[in-house]
């Protein structure tokens, strides 16, 4: 008789660093391809980049925006089913009720839609000489917090049955990575992934892309996951690429340089329980000092 009880504690995740077209079919097509692709390399939880369908600007935004469901998240669903996999769609340009949003779509293995965000922190700056944007001349914000739990699979053997957990994973998108509170009201619900779907440019990008990410994950004990688009030199915003994860203790466990690819890491949470039980910075927090708080479920 198996004995039921044991976890695994590893999980593959696969971050797209897609080449993002003009052409949404082409991008819809490509994308679905390289999910296939991640699946078939044992990935369980697959993310696309911020943007996978269109090309980013405020001028595009417009122009490319769907409806949620849609053309885009139907695809998203069905491949997401048809791989068994948790599939995190990157972004793309929501209409609903006359408002445009950046979102992020999430899809179970059934192909069921989990969860959605609508990019909270909108990405407005102004670094003289160098990079001017402003996603609020057309998107509006979102107003929630979003995050899923994956379930496990059974697998059988003569002496145990192997229970998956996977983690409870909390979403950004892009410029929400930037606002460490966020990521840690995400760490005090529990979550053990956090996954930014983003598109930091060519000066923001060698700047701050890697020491956010590092530092949201030392911050918190979490792993931070980042999917990028590939480097389109000829497009008006060019991405910086270099999608990420890294680790709990700040290590870069894995990363892509600037063309299109997939990167593939393994999620230990054995790993992040030990690192917890070392420096137990959740239990020696000065609640009686200082707290971050949502205010919103």
């Amino acid at each position: 008789m198996a004995l039921a009880g044991r976890v695994m504690a590893t999980f593959r995740l696969a971050l797209i660093q897609l080449q993002v077209s003009s052409v949404k079919s082409d991008n819809l097509t490509r994308a679905c391809g390289l999910v296939r692709e991640a699946a078939a390399q044992g990935a369980k939880i697959v993310c696309l980049p911020e943007c996978f369908n269109s090309p980013y600007g405020t001028n595009y935004f417009p122009q490319y925006a769907e409806k949620i469901p849609g053309e885009s998240t139907q695809k998203l669903s069905e491949v997401a089913k048809e791989c068994s996999i948790y599939l995190i769609g990157g972004s793309i340009p929501e209409e609903d009720a006359g408002k445009l949003y950046n979102t992020c779509a999430v899809f179970g293995p059934d192909g069921a839609l989990l969860v959605k965000h609508r990019k909270l922190h909108l990405f407005d700056i102004d670094v003289p000489g160098k990079i001017t944007f402003q996603e609020s001349k057309t998107l509006s914000p979102g107003d929630s917090f979003s995050t899923f739990d994956t379930r496990g699979e059974l697998l059988t053997s003569a002496l145990f049955v192997w229970k998956t957990a996977y983690c409870r994973v909390g979403l950004g998108i892009c410029y929400d990575l930037r606002f460490a509170e966020l990521a840690q009201i995400y760490a005090q619900r529990g979550c053990q992934l956090l996954v930014y779907p983003g598109a930091f440019n060519l000066t923001t990008g060698p700047a701050h892309w890697e020491l956010l990410q590092r530092g949201r994950a030392v911050d918190n004990q979490v792993y931070v996951a980042t999917a990028s688009p590939a480097r389109d030199d000829k497009a008006s915003y060019v991405a910086w690429g270099h999608s990420t994860v890294v680790t709990p203790w700040g290590e870069v466990l894995a990363t892509a340089g600037t063309e299109e690819m997939i990167v593939y890491s393994d999620i230990d949470l054995k790993k992040l329980a030990e690192i917890r039980q070392q420096i137990p910075i959740f239990s020696q927090k000065r609640l009686d000092l200082y707290a971050v708080e949502a205010k919103k479920p």
